[in-house]
């Protein structure tokens, strides 16, 4: 059994993971916290009933050291900042840590980072399996296709209360795409295209474009135009549970690991 803390309970992905563990979507996983923000209008109000299924006996709180040493992992999707934050104060107290926060400045990564070299922390943009089976097949594909002219765009849509642009998920497979092309992604990427260009276009780069709108789950697709063709790779998120199950399997996996940084493909074994 493992027994699970949720921060950002009272948000999309915090609801969603409630839901999950209350409908047994991943066996053995309970949960035995719910925290959010101390301004949370739902602050008090059993998370069961604010994920709208049937009341789970916890309510939720805004601090964290009351219910973290109950739990085997705690289970971040707040924001940038907290999860930050909170990665230093579970490496205090022993407790790994799943984070599916997205947009973390390099400062905030090296925070976790430091934090990973006294837990086990789970950190992806995505905990999706399609999404990190989808990595390994961008890196191939462009390890088979790299010099051979093709170029790369990366297209990615959201609901219109997304914060970071790209996303994460974005910057990942761009990344992946970099790996094959035996470049790093700051020496490539292109974000957004705007006015007039001489024409030409520099090799290896890989253009990122967002778009945001609605209430769009996640849509990512990359483009490999060649002369003469255009491969795509797409995947589509219609449900935000495939991130949640995936996080909570990624709980019950690191609940028992040495400290590290991890990532969900460590996680999937893909």
């Amino acid at each position: 059994m493992t027994k699970v803390v949720i921060v950002g309970a009272a948000g999309r992905m915090g609801r969603t993971l409630v839901r999950c563990i209350r409908e047994g979507a991943v066996p053995d996983v309970v949960l035995v916290g719910a925290v959010d923000l101390w301004d949370c209008p739902d602050l008090g109000r059993d998370a069961g009933r604010v994920a709208g299924v049937d009341e789970v006996g916890v309510p939720i709180g805004c601090d964290l050291a009351a219910v973290a040493p109950q739990a085997d992992v705690v289970v971040d999707f707040s924001s940038h900042h907290g999860s930050t934050g909170n990665s230093s104060r579970c490496a205090e107290w022993g407790r790994p840590m799943v984070i599916g926060t997205t947009g973390l400045s390099a400062d905030e990564q090296a925070e976790v980072g430091a934090a990973a070299r006294r837990i086990p922390i789970v950190m992806s943009a995505n905990m999706s399996l399609g999404v990190n089976l989808l990595l390994s097949l961008l890196e191939r594909a462009a390890v088979a296709l790299r010099d051979r002219g093709y170029d790369v765009e990366i297209v990615e849509r959201h609901h219109r209360q997304k914060r970071d642009a790209p996303s994460g998920t974005a910057l990942m497979l761009g990344a992946a795409v970099a790996a094959g092309f035996g470049r790093r992604l700051e020496e490539v990427a292109v974000y957004g295209r705007r006015g007039m260009s001489d024409g030409s276009r520099p090799g290896g780069e890989i253009g990122f474009h967002a778009m945001r709108g609605g209430d769009i789950v996640g849509d990512h697709t990359v483009l490999f135009a060649g002369m003469g063709e255009l491969l795509e790779f797409t995947h589509r998120a219609t449900g935000r549970e495939t991130f949640a199950i995936g996080a909570l399997r990624a709980a019950a996996w690191a609940k028992d690991r040495a400290p590290g940084l991890y990532s969900m493909r460590d996680v999937l074994g893909v």
